[in-house]
């Protein structure tokens, strides 16, 4: 059995002889809401304009989430590319941000109280796409947590702290290339 979870669902595939079944469930949040993330400056697996690179100005894209289920007592929001010639690069780790809150707008400002965590970069902000070759792609995973204050971390225990702490999650996709 293979299982593959996307942004609204979970699909299991069972292999039996030559028959292929494909099982399709729903992730929900409390409620029945999908929690989703979206963006004004890019669309899921599409381009992520210059603007938002080392090519432009390097702004933080605008991101909108929605859909968090009850408890949610704050978020975490990420920026990983995997496709980085040493494996994961994070561009972006921002922790603390309060439940109320359901955006961050192009170039920021974050919402008052969130924290930044140093990145591969070795900055405490946004970094945008910087590909050495190809198209890379970049995910965005907003995190609702069930609590509102995940104390200090680092890079390296950024993701096991807000994996412990996790009710639901969404992810949105942008790609780029340099000219």
């Amino acid at each position: 059995m293979k299982t593959i979870v996307n942004k609204k669902f979970i699909i299991r595939k069972l292999s039996f002889f030559s028959v292929t079944i494909l099982i399709t469930i729903p992730l929900f949040s409390h409620g029945g809401e999908v929690m989703e993330i979206t963006s004004k400056d890019f669309k899921h697996n599409q381009s992520i304009p210059s603007i938002h690179t080392c090519d432009g100005k390097d702004l933080s894209p605008h991101l909108a989430w929605s859909g968090a289920p009850e408890g949610t007592k704050s978020f975490a929001l990420s920026c990983i590319d995997p496709d980085a010639p040493m494996g994961d690069f994070i561009h972006w780790l921002v922790y603390n941000i309060p439940s109320p809150a359901s955006e961050i707008p192009q170039a920021g400002p974050l919402p008052a109280g969130a924290q930044e965590v140093t990145n591969d970069f070795g900055k405490k902000s946004y970094g945008g796409p910087c590909p050495p070759s190809g198209t890379h792609r970049y995910f965005f995973t907003i995190y609702a947590l069930k609590v509102k204050d995940l104390g200090s971390m680092s890079k390296r225990d950024f993701l096991k702290k807000v994996k412990e702490n996790q009710l639901a999650s969404a992810e949105i996709v942008g790609l780029y290339k340099r000219r």
